[in-house]
């Protein structure tokens, strides 16, 4: 298992750069926010506590990929000071959609100074034992920061910067939420490096969707896609697919509520396993990831 150091060392850097302060008037309630997905709600409101009034863009069932807001959260939008982007599908429309409509709210990009990695596919040769498969990186890259804790504390740090400078009297306030989510992002990290420990060699687990590229990272796991680069694999690879989970004695395969479970029951009736949910998007994040981390391990072999 990989070192944890680099979370420890983001972790005490709390100094803040920028430039000057911005200090609105924030009388008559809670500073109120405006964030992508339900995690990030997660995130901001551990950093801001009561401080902050968090709404979510994209709603319960769908997919961030191709969502699109409705009218009243056009309107509500008016009334944030802040809208934390993450880099998820719809924003590339419509980030520039929001500042149009809504000119003095401040638009923080979260992801800023993480490497993203490509969206993984799996392709397979042969049969019988010879098509252990390649993973192959396609032009998407994969936006699913939120799912390694390790990141998550560097989206932490562009959430205090964000509020801090939006909210310059609350600045301790803030910062002293940020430490303690930071603390409890690290004991998170390293109770799922626990979970890995003594999983031996094959770390490999089916996923439908490849949403889990950076926990698997995180986590030295290997995701196996269902999905080749966002469709159903046709007949030919669902078969491939079939046989290679049969040879790495794969019996679960991940699904999540947004996307169709079509495929994956297909896979899973042929090796007479099963379909596992794992949500991506889940609002309570800390307990939803860990929650998934215990699947992924009963999974592997």
């Amino acid at each position: 298992m990989k070192t944890r150091t680099h979370i420890l060392w983001v972790m005490g850097i709390v100094l803040l750069s920028g430039g000057p302060f911005i200090s609105p008037a924030l009388a008559g309630g809670p500073l109120k926010v405006a964030v992508s997905i339900p995690p990030q709600k997660y995130f901001v409101q551990r950093i801001g506590g009561n401080l902050v009034d968090v709404s979510v863009m994209v709603s319960p069932g769908s997919s961030p990929a191709t969502y699109e807001p409705r009218p009243r959260q056009m309107v509500d939008l008016t009334r944030s000071k802040i809208y934390f982007a993450i880099g998820v599908g719809f924003e590339a429309v419509w980030l520039e959609k929001f500042a149009h409509a809504s000119p003095k709210m401040k638009i923080i990009s979260t992801q800023d100074g993480i490497e993203k990695i490509a969206m993984k596919t799996h392709r397979h040769h042969g049969k019988g034992t010879d098509h252990a498969g390649d993973r192959v990186p396609t032009h998407m890259k994969d936006p699913h920061v939120w799912l390694s804790p390790p990141l998550v504390i560097l989206q932490a740090r562009h959430i205090l910067k964000g509020l801090v400078r939006v909210d310059p009297v609350n600045r301790e306030r803030y910062e002293s939420g940020y430490r303690r989510f930071c603390n409890e992002l690290v004991a998170l990290d390293l109770r799922i490096s626990r979970l890995f420990q003594d999983r031996g060699q094959d770390r490999r687990f089916m996923v439908y969707h490849p949403a889990w590229g950076y926990f698997a990272k995180a986590y030295d796991l290997v995701q196996i896609p269902v999905e080749l680069e966002g469709k159903n694999p046709n007949p030919r690879e669902l078969e491939r697919l079939i046989l290679l989970a049969r040879d790495l004695g794969i019996r679960t395969v991940f699904v999540q509520p947004q996307f169709s479970q079509k495929s994956a029951g297909t896979v899973a009736r042929a090796i007479g396993g099963q379909v596992v949910f794992a949500d991506p998007l889940a609002p309570d994040w800390a307990e939803n990831l860990l929650h998934v981390a215990e699947k992924i391990r009963r999974a592997l072999k």
